[in-house]
């Protein structure tokens, strides 16, 4: 029985050869869009995964104020690790303190390669489960002792044992490798940690930690526990709360710093804090590509539904002889869903191939590593799965419908569809064209508010200028030197020195006070100290004042703010006030528009540009714009190697640094782009197929109308008017659907752009447009044709 089930089935298949392929193309572009959204789906989920104890492991984290609201920081002060071990140490099994992870000089031999790693606590091996393929977990007892990744030590020593190789790490002294570890995936936070190091050997060689007058006052290193088995994440975090508080000195405590843990589970999806509240993060665009892959995928489901009832008076006198000879309704349903199933396994097979080959594009755009698990027995189950929850949506209303046709009407030759049997088509296709219009204005949001940041002023000029990371004092001992040297190339109009590049911030104060400000006021300025060419260098543009001049000496004490600062301090008239930074007094000498420096999506914060007196290691060059920026490079690299010749020459160019701040939102708008441009076409190739039944269905009405005098015009009319309606109802539709969910998006971001008409009429309008190049292709095809062959046999 089963046999014949798939025999009839796969005859049908081939005897409809267009409306098939139209099926299986449709379905297999759904499911590879499902797919590729489902294997998305699970790297995000499964970030971070990949640690033994990943549901004990968490950051503390802190909520503190600051100009007048709730930030949550990811940083705390060194000395909490210690804290918590003498004070809360009953609820940890492993405590580990670490500095952030950056990109760090390795020297070894004649060869330097900067390579991304940080300082660690010796128990960091065993929180985070390190697997060593050479050397013991405990090597960091050693503080003289480094771990470094698989791919660095290949990168060192091609395949030499790295094992008591001697290695520099930028200008400390020198430390011996005691064991390599596997490299960790590139969905978990420590994906490129190349090198692990010792704390106690950076604490031991930086003479300003151990020297420092308040180590519970600067907050740059990041805390990672495991958690005892008994202990819960809650209780932990509201027994050590104040911890923090309970250290530090009265300034301090007026930011009122309240500790608490961030799950590992949390870290890359729940990672966003608006006023101290956890507000979410990367999780929307899990649930909103998930929405789409269902969308997209019951787009080419409606498609099935749509082409295979619209066939009903074709298939109906195979239903009444079926019943005629005693089949039940269940094994006409059961072979309809067989004639589902064999459609969707060809699609499924197809879009197999397509997200194999189509992965490597899409890696690309969503910065992944992503691989189909061909082997894994989960991955098949679940396609398996995919497949037949696939086929019962596709055929359950075909299978219904079809299988519910009275024998005696159909066999007498008096069936017919009826003119309401077509609603649940329109309603169909209408439901089609609202989620592609909805994609498509969904899209056009997202590119509009990236554009909408990148257009906004930044308050300097980016073009021609780069940042040269000078790491070390040799370069600001010898800045003067530099300079003339430089601008004696012709390359190069202006040289500045920074502790900051234009595109971050990367100091902050409590310290800075003024006139009138309130006592208990807790504060967070950004500080970027300056030499006296940074403004002309950048190009800021004064509002008032002046910028720094070598011309008055007085200027080394002088500062400047931005407009968001005299405008949260209150002052009305800035220039010559007195003001202080940790007690220093300082004069304002200036006040500079507001730059973006920071996320062009949110306002910009306070900052002061103090005189720069020590290391910034920073120069910021801007190049003569005669001349190539490639020869330019040329010029500039010698002199900075003449000057620092330990370290590599380092440059960026501002304008792309700052294009790199688009880089996720630019990705989310191509793959939405991506997924509503096949949203669309799976919805054509419905429509295509529902337009040549109907041209089919209605070849003779139109042979008779043509033979009557109407023109092509009158019968492209007839035939699509119905079409364009049910889109303009989509369209209809769609407009509240896609405003509500677009405008909750936009609230993300502080700076945004609005939903103008325009959008949405956009959308609208390139729907319609593209549904009259779908239908016009069959209705102008059936009004040209030879009426002669149509009425034939009348």
């Amino acid at each position: 029985m089963f046999k014949n089930y798939i025999t009839v089935a796969w005859r049908n298949l081939v005897k409809g050869s267009m409306h098939s392929a139209i099926n299986i193309l449709g379905l297999c572009l759904g499911m590879s869009v499902a797919l590729l959204i489902g294997l998305w789906i699970h790297d995000e989920l499964s970030f971070d995964k990949n640690f033994k104890h990943y549901d004990r492991i968490a950051q503390v984290i802190q909520n503190l104020t600051n100009n007048g609201e709730t930030q949550t920081w990811w940083d705390v002060p060194y000395p909490l690790a210690n804290e918590l071990r003498t004070n809360y140490g009953s609820d940890f099994k492993h405590i580990v303190m670490a500095t952030n992870v950056f990109e760090h000089l390795i020297t070894v031999d004649d060869k330097k390669i900067k390579q991304r790693g940080g300082f660690f606590e010796k128990e960091m091996p065993e929180l985070f489960s390190l697997k060593l393929l050479k050397g013991s977990r405990s090597a960091l007892n050693d503080p003289l002792s480094v771990l470094i990744s698989a791919s660095a030590a290949k990168a060192f020593w091609g395949n030499e044992d790295p094992m008591n190789k001697i290695i520099k790490i930028d200008q400390k002294p020198v430390v011996k490798v005691a064991g390599v570890y596997e490299d960790f995936p590139q969905n978990s936070s420590f994906a490129n940690l190349n090198f692990i190091s010792s704390w106690d050997f950076y604490y031991n060689v930086n003479n300003k930690l151990s020297d420092m007058p308040d180590p519970w006052r600067p907050n740059f290193t990041t805390l990672y526990v495991q958690l005892n088995e008994q202990a819960s994440i809650q209780a932990v975090s509201a027994r050590i709360r104040d911890a923090k508080m309970k250290k530090i000195n009265p300034q301090l405590q007026k930011k009122k710093p309240a500790l608490f843990l961030m799950p590992m589970s949390k870290w890359h999806l729940y990672n966003e804090f608006k006023n101290g509240v956890n507000t979410g993060g990367a999780i929307q665009y899990v649930w909103m590509f998930g929405i789409i892959g269902i969308f997209v995928l019951l787009l080419a489901c409606i498609n099935f539904m749509n082409l295979s009832t619209a066939q009903s008076e074709k298939r109906a006198k195979e239903v009444g002889v079926r019943k005629t000879m005693g089949s039940p309704r269940k094994q006409l349903m059961f072979q309809f869903f067989c004639e589902s199933l064999i459609t969707v396994t060809i699609a499924l097979l197809i879009s197999l191939v397509i997200v194999w080959g189509a992965l490597p594009f899409f890696n690309t755009i969503t910065g992944k590593q992503i691989k189909v698990p061909w082997f894994n027995v989960y991955f098949v189950a679940l396609c398996m799965v995919f497949l037949f929850i696939t086929a019962v949506i596709a055929g359950s209303y075909p299978a219904f419908y079809l299988s519910s046709f009275k024998p005696v009407k159909v066999l007498k030759g008096t069936f017919k569809t009826g003119r309401f049997a077509t609603i649940p088509r329109k309603v169909l296709v209408v439901v089609q064209f609202s989620i592609s219009v909805s994609l498509i204005i969904g899209t056009i949001a997202v590119y509009k508010q990236i554009q909408f940041a990148r257009n906004r002023p930044v308050g300097y000029t980016r073009a021609n200028l780069i940042n040269i990371t000078t790491a070390g004092a040799g370069i600001h001992e010898h800045f003067n030197s530099i300079k003339e040297e430089l601008l004696q190339t012709g390359v190069v109009a202006s040289v500045a020195e920074s502790e900051s590049p234009t595109t971050a911030i990367f100091n902050s104060t409590s310290g800075f006070s003024w006139p009138g400000k309130d006592p208990n006021l807790s504060i967070d300025f950004g500080v970027i100290a300056a030499s006296f060419e940074y403004g002309k260098t950048i190009g800021w543009k004064l509002k008032e004042g002046r910028g720094f001049s070598k011309e008055f000496l007085t200027d080394t004490s002088g500062v400047i703010l931005n407009e968001a600062a005299i405008r949260f301090m209150d002052l009305k008239y800035p220039i010559g006030k007195k003001v202080t930074w940790w007690g220093q007094p300082l004069t304002v000498i200036g006040v500079v528009e507001n730059m973006v420096t920071e996320s062009p999506y949110n306002e910009v914060r306070p900052v002061i540009y103090p005189y720069l007196n020590y290391p910034g290691n920073i120069n910021i060059v801007k190049l003569n714009p005669a001349v190539s920026a490639q020869d330019a490079i040329r010029r500039i690299e010698p002199l900075y190697k003449k000057y620092n010749p330990d370290q590599p020459f380092e440059y960026s160019f501002i304008d792309t640094d700052y294009d790199k701040k688009f880089n996720y939102e630019e990705r989310i708008g191509k793959l939405a782009g991506i997924f509503a441009g096949l949203a669309i076409l799976i919805s054509c190739l419905g429509l295509f197929g529902l337009t040549s039944f109907v041209a089919e269905q209605r070849k003779k009405e139109v042979g008779v109308r043509k033979v009557l005098g109407a023109s092509v015009f009158n019968l492209w009319n007839l035939l699509s008017k119905e079409f364009l309606v049910l889109v303009i109802i989509s369209f209809l539709v769609s407009l509240p659907v896609s405003w509500y969910f677009t405008h909750n998006w936009l609230q993300n971001y502080s700076y945004r752009t609005t939903l103008s008409w325009w959008v949405f009429v956009a959308a609208g309008a390139s729907a319609l447009l593209i549904t009259l190049v779908t239908v016009s292709f069959q209705t102008i095809k059936a009004a040209i044709a030879n009426p002669v062959k149509s009425l034939r046999t009348e």
